[in-house]
């Protein structure tokens, strides 16, 4: 059985949340602090994580990060904001999904279930990428560039692996959106997908300005360029 660790002080919400999901087969245990969740999280071993923005004693994103030092159990966010920095800063410090209130219990009962299904077949799937230079070690998500580790937030890491998962084929914007974050294509717009591509390409790409690995595909997408070698 799943089991799921609720971080949410509104107990309206906590009653929805805990029957929908029980009733799906989850086990949940529900914390309203980020205090009582880390008291949850050092006793317990859970499947996901549902964590509220706005809590008494601080902000959900604190709790992400310190579960990050040590862990890549899925996350999503409950929040009231949908401001595009909030999902922005949400998906960079380790988020894998957002969903703003008010929201239908079937459809985050929906978004539970998806992102289990991708973390189990990325578990599944080989322990290492390897693309024009650049590597990915998938159990321990550290990335190294001809040799040398690079640092990467938790949205440019996932963005990297869906590229050189899919190498040579056009992704286009709400493919990406889709399968690295299951959010509607309503709350990231293209700008902000075209700032995670230029962070992203800074980091990875030989000349940025001139990107020979992740490549725009004029009025369709992106793609990742495999048959790229240096000269």
């Amino acid at each position: 059985m799943n089991r799921i660790l609720l971080l949410e002080d509104d107990l309206s919400l906590i009653s929805g949340l805990s029957f929908a999901l029980k009733k799906q087969g989850f086990e949940i245990e529900n914390a309203r602090t980020i205090k009582e969740a880390g008291e949850y999280w050092r006793k317990g071993r859970y499947n996901l994580l549902i964590l509220d923005v706005s809590l008494p004693d601080g902000c959900g994103f604190e709790f992400c990060k310190m579960v990050r030092k040590e862990s890549e159990v899925p996350i999503i966010f409950l929040t009231a904001s949908d401001e595009e920095m909030n999902i922005i800063m949400g998906l960079d410090i380790g988020g894998d999904d957002y969903i703003t209130k008010p929201f239908k219990l079937g459809v985050l009962v929906s978004r539970v279930n998806a992102l289990l299904r991708r973390t189990k077949s990325i578990r599944k799937n080989d322990a290492e990428l390897v693309s024009n230079g650049i590597k990915i070690n998938l159990l321990q998500t550290v990335v190294y560039k001809n040799g040398e580790q690079i640092e990467l937030t938790a949205g440019e890491y996932k963005l990297l692996c869906l590229f050189m998962q899919n190498p040579n084929i056009v992704l286009t914007k709400d493919q990406i959106l889709q399968r690295l974050w299951d959010c509607d294509a309503d709350y990231i717009d293209s700008s902000t997908l075209t700032v995670y591509i230029r962070r992203l390409r800074m980091k990875v790409e030989n000349n940025p300005s001139e990107p020979e690995m992740i490549l725009t595909v004029r009025g369709m997408g992106y793609k990742w360029n495999e048959n790229f070698s240096e000269s």
